[in-house]
Parts: C-alpha cells; sequence; structure tokens
C-alpha cells in the first residue's frame, strides 16, 4: 500500500500582502535609516549612545530581512501560515519595545523631545546665508525624524498585529 501526501495549498489574500508587504518594507527601511543617522550624530558629536538607537537598527533590519523572507518563500509556494505568524509574533514584540521607548523619549518626562523641539525649534525659527540658520535646520531635522520614527513604528507595529491575524485566518481557510 502506498502513501500519498498531498501538500496542502494555502490561499493568501494578493492585495492585501502585497500592500503589506509595501508598508512594512517602508516603515522598516525608513527607521532603520533615521535610527542610523542618529547613530552617526551621536557618535560626530562624541556622545553616548542611547540603547534605543542600535535596537531600532536591528528591528529595522530584522523587518526588511523578514519582508526578503516571505518574498523568497511566496515565490517558491511555501509561504507558510505558520512561519509568518512566528515572524511577525516576534517582529510585534521588537517594535512594540521599540514604540514605547521612543515614546518615553519622545513625550515622557525625562527625555521629552517634542517639548525641546518646541522651545528651541519650532518658536526660535532662523533664517539668512549663515550657520546659526545651519545648524537650525539640522535641529529641525532631527526633530521631524523623530516624529516619523515614531509615526513608522506605530505602523509597523500595527501591521505586524495585522499579519498574525491574516496569518491565522488564512491557516483557517478564511480566505479559500
Amino acid at each position: 500500500m502506498a502513501v500519498v501526501y498531498r501538500r496542502r495549498r494555502y490561499h493568501w489574500p494578493e492585495l492585501q500582502l502585497n500592500i503589506w508587504i509595501l508598508i512594512v518594507l517602508s516603515s522598516s527601511a525608513i527607521c532603520l535609516g533615521i535610527f542610523s543617522w542618529f547613530m552617526a550624530v551621536q557618535s560626530e558629536m562624541r556622545l553616548g549612545t542611547p540603547w534605543l538607537f542600535p535596537f531600532m537598527i536591528v528591528s529595522g533590519a530584522l523587518g526588511v530581512f523578514f519582508i526578503i523572507l516571505i518574498l523568497i518563500l511566496a515565490a517558491q509556494g511555501f509561504l507558510l501560515p505558520g512561519i509568518i505568524m512566528l515572524g511577525s509574533f516576534i517582529l510585534f514584540v521588537l517594535w512594540l519595545t521599540g514604540l514605547i521607548e521612543t515614546s518615553l523619549q519622545l513625550y515622557g518626562v525625562v527625555g521629552n523631545v517634542n517639548d525641546n523641539c518646541q522651545i528651541y525649534i519650532q518658536h526660535n525659527r532662523v533664517g539668512g546665508n549663515n550657520m546659526e540658520t545651519l545648524a537650525w535646520l539640522t535641529q529641525k531635522t532631527i526633530c521631524d525624524c523623530w516624529k516619523t520614527s515614531f509615526a513608522f513604528e506605530l505602523v509597523n507595529t500595527i501591521f505586524f498585529l495585522w499579519m498574525m491575524i491574516m496569518a491565522w485566518q488564512v491557516d483557517r481557510d478564511v480566505y479559500d
């Protein structure tokens, strides 16, 4: 008696998956770039590097790597919900941790980058062709990058939660 093994086919919602891939890849790459730049600025100023910066660089790199892995698995027809749920859960925890620390630095009592940006940047607009304007523009860029990184960390955290739910639904054949 011969045993025949049938490989189960999973039906992923293509539009949702493609949108998810595009958004997560973009968000991960943006945060990777912002925190890499933050580390370069800290190094140039000979300041210590907060743990958040390398943590978010690793989280961003893992997000990009995870998307590349998904694309490779999808191309081979081997995109399994279990792999996606596990990877999404791990990345969800990493991005949520980064989001919490970024929000503490941006809006918290101790760091409060946002208040410093309001006081020293928004209410002290500088203009002209001089070094003071260049310094002000650099400081404004740093403030804008903090806000941007917070927004994209929030997006990635939500999207990894969404992917866990979508992978669970694919495993249960909801999209069939």
